[in-house]
């Protein structure tokens, strides 16, 4: 005799908060064997058939507002009445939500006035609820209750306080690590993550990609060069194969689903401008977990400070002070770039010498007493302080630099050596741009016979031989003309070369005094002596000069004028 079993409908939830998780333990597949064997014990004893219509699987975090709790998709199925559903089953309260007992209660009483009842795999959640008044025979909503109720607001609140010892723990490691400079983010593009030993165990640091690092160093120096409009500087990025990183794209209800990819684009202006003004291409990080202060990291940028800074052109800086690095955003004052050991502001200070000690001079702008900031080179080493603005001494440094030239002996002997060079490789250029041409002609008779025994052939395999040695042919002429035209440029180039040297020969402030870098200029001003010189020798005309350069006689007739040898300048009385 068949007895049939009373079919109730239920729903089952699987949640994990992460990909990871989904799959090193605790996953949806564990959970839902789990709750079917939950179901099979529930079956046994209520004698009715339960039977899941739908499974809900989630892989997103449960510690969220009410509103963005996973769970409530499967709520809205519970509480449609075309779907029946009597239970509402979940392996573990902090599987179903980690918000707390408020939360956890929320959501219960949604499932309670859809009459669906809870049901965990650990027996936590009571199945049934008890009337206080049912020994007379009397019901009402608040002499009804669950006995489990109280245990279950407990395990809402012990989930809830999980979570925050595990995040706390997670977080301030990781905060803690970010303040001492090492990283703990997805690498930026351009960097990539290693784990190196350190004092305070394995930690992470930023080292250079392979691949992507070379398009940020290129996009930093074509900026500070100053030569190329932004989107000018984005089309020679993209020309060198820049491409944004490709990612996958998970569902956003199961995070280990993956739907598409993203990225694996060209470089665009405004995200080249994003690159550019972030600090951590220089080595300073700037976030949020830093309160603030920009923290230099343990690891190299793929630009120096002064680079990232000429890059920005003022609209961002970085400077370095007593108590650590600032960011500012903005024209930043003058004085606050005097912290920088080469500093673009004071260039000279290793070039030129203190006329009091002899020793390299020093930089910075104090407070005036109209409370302005000028810039001044200055010394005290033992000495009674010395000091000038900056802008007199460039003019000392200019005005000198206008009456220096290339000695007459060595710009000849110069020629005669780049002209040697010059025809030499001229010669070597031509030669070589001859060969090709040679090359490219007898690669084309020989494509010329081929094609003419084609039209004799009659066998198709032959001809396709032939047709394939003609191909052959055709790609080594393009090659053999490829490489003609590199040699014709080559001779070109060296023109060029030829034509720029004379100038500079000519021009020897342009050389010295032209360049967009002051630290460059500086650099190649020191080369024009034999000693580093003082400023009073500067001011004189009476340095130490190299060989290769003299100064003008004009020049020198006046200087040599204005200084008058101690001993012989007239003495007043007062």
């Amino acid at each position: 005799m068949n007895i049939d079993i009373e079919t109730e409908y239920a729903v089952g939830t699987l949640r994990v908060s992460s990909t990871k998780q989904g799959l090193q333990g605790d996953s949806h597949e564990d959970q839902k064997v789990q709750i079917e064997r939950k179901i099979v014990q529930l079956s046994a004893s209520t004698g009715k058939k339960i039977v899941i219509k739908k499974w809900f699987r989630f892989t997103e975090s449960a510690s969220v507002a009410i509103d963005l709790q996973p769970v409530n998709e499967a709520i809205d199925y519970c509480s449609d009445p075309k779907n029946k559903i009597k239970y509402f089953f979940f392996k573990s309260v902090d599987r179903m939500t980690r918000g707390g007992s408020v939360i956890y209660g929320l959501l219960r009483a949604r499932l309670a006035k859809a009459g669906v009842q809870c049901a965990d795999v650990y027996g936590v959640v009571g199945d049934k609820e008890t009337n206080t008044l049912e020994h007379l025979g009397m019901s009402y909503e608040w002499s009804m209750y669950s006995p489990t109720w109280i245990t279950e607001i407990l395990e809402a609140e012990r989930s809830k306080g999980e979570v925050r010892d595990i995040l706390t723990r997670m977080i301030g490691a990781e905060i803690n690590y970010v303040q001492l400079g090492y990283h703990v983010r997805p690498s930026p593009p351009g960097f990539k993550n290693q784990k190196i030993e350190t004092s305070h165990g394995l930690r992470v640091v930023l080292i250079p990609h392979e691949i992507e690092s070379p398009w940020f160093i290129r996009m930093f120096e074509l900026r500070s060069q100053g030569n190329l409009t932004d989107p000018e500087i984005v089309d020679e990025i993209n020309k060198m194969g820049f491409k944004s990183r490709v990612t996958k794209r998970h569902d956003p209800h199961d995070k280990i689903r993956v739907i598409g990819n993203a990225g694996g684009l060209f470089l665009t202006v405004k995200q080249f401008q994003r690159y550019i003004q972030n600090p951590i291409y220089a080595g300073v990080n700037t976030e949020k977990w830093s309160n603030g202060k920009p923290i230099k990291t343990r690891f190299d940028g793929l630009v120096s400070i002064e680079m990232f800074n000429d890059a920005n052109k003022g609209k961002i800086t970085i400077i370095k002070e007593e108590n650590g690095y600032k960011v500012y955003k903005g024209k930043t004052d003058l004085w606050r770039l005097r912290k920088l050991k080469e500093n673009p502001l004071y260039p000279y200070k290793q070039q030129v010498l203190c006329p009091k000690c002899q020793k390299a001079l020093l930089g910075s702008a104090s407070r005036s007493k109209s409370g302005k900031h000028i810039p001044r080179y200055h010394c005290a080493r033992g000495h009674k302080f010395w000091s000038i603005n900056s802008v007199e001494f460039n003019k000392t440094i200019k005005d000198f630099v206008e009456n220096i030239k290339f000695s007459e002996e060595y710009r000849q002997r110069f020629k005669e050596l780049i002209l040697e060079e010059w025809k030499k490789r001229k010669e070597h250029a031509q030669i070589d741009s001859i060969s090709s041409e040679e090359r490219v002609i007898i690669l084309r008779r020989d494509q010329k016979v081929i094609t003419d025994k084609i039209k004799m052939l009659t066998s198709p395999v032959t001809i396709k031989t032939f047709e394939e040695d003609v191909e052959r042919i055709e790609n080594e002429i393009a090659q053999a003309m490829q490489i003609r035209d590199t040699h014709e440029d080559k001779v070109l180039e060296i023109q060029t070369l030829i034509n720029f040297s004379d100038y500079f020969m000519e021009h020897l402030v342009d050389l010295l005094l032209g360049g967009s870098n002051p630290m460059k200029n500086a650099a190649l001003f020191g080369l024009v002596f034999n000693q580093t010189p003082t400023y009073d020798e500067i001011v004189n005309g009476t340095p130490n000069l190299a060989p290769i350069v003299e100064l003008n006689e004009e020049y020198k007739t006046t200087k040599s004028l204005s200084v008058i040898p101690r001993g012989i300048e007239p003495r007043f009385t007062g």
